[in-house]
């Protein structure tokens, strides 16, 4: 009878510590998942300030340009050894069109991204220097004299949008292989012009009275 309650008990001790194990694994899973949890929760708080810190409204073409380039940065899928070509911001009404405005942010984000590490290829370049009695030139936008391919690049397209006092900015990182978004950006340039024509260059001629004889 000794030995039957013995037998019992060990059962018993063994059985609770068993569930005892059980339980402390699932508070310890719960535990891992609520850890896990608060660090993408803290991650996407970081993010969110990072995104509102560089997002923010920049008074300084500079300063947008140098927001657009940090964002596209954060995304850890840019591989930064894979060939990247920029092209000029556009229009968001219209894609084939530019201004002067939209080669300069091209010109600039080639600036930027080459100087942080990036693998910026210059597409424009011809096959041969061609001089004339002006100068001496390697960059052209004469098709026939460029490199017919480059293989397995980004792509860094952008548009612009005027608004009143600002312009809004997107920008993407497009992989050529698939046309996947790899990063994107998107900033405001508040330039506090009630007439941003001198920034685009399209402001209209002064109005002209003409001075006749009289009949």
């Amino acid at each position: 009878m000794l030995k039957i309650v013995k037998k019992s008990f060990l059962a018993l001790l063994v059985t609770s510590l068993v569930s005892s194990l059980y339980a402390a694994d699932g508070v310890n899973d719960q535990t891992k998942m609520h850890d896990t949890k608060v660090q993408t929760v803290k991650e996407h708080l970081r993010i969110a300030n990072d995104m509102s810190a560089n997002v923010t409204t920049q008074d300084t073409l500079e300063n947008t340009i140098t927001s657009l380039a940090t964002q596209m940065m954060q995304n850890k899928k840019f591989q930064t050894n894979k060939p990247v070509l920029i092209t000029s911001f556009v229009r968001l009404d219209n894609l084939k069109k530019t201004t002067e405005f939209g080669r300069i942010l091209s010109e600039s984000m080639i600036n930027e991204l080459s100087n942080r590490g990036f693998n910026v290829i210059e597409f424009r370049g011809q096959m041969s220097v061609s001089v004339n009695a002006q100068g001496e030139y390697y960059i052209t936008r004469n098709v026939d004299k460029m490199r017919e391919k480059i293989v397995n690049t980004y792509v860094v397209v952008g548009t612009y949008s005027r608004q009143y006092g600002k312009v809004m900015l997107n920008g993407r990182v497009l992989d050529n292989n698939n046309g996947q978004i790899i990063s994107s950006a998107r900033s405001t340039y508040v330039h506090g012009l009630r007439n941003d024509c001198v920034i685009f260059k399209d402001c209209k001629p002064p109005r002209t009275i003409k001075i006749q004889k009289e009949k």
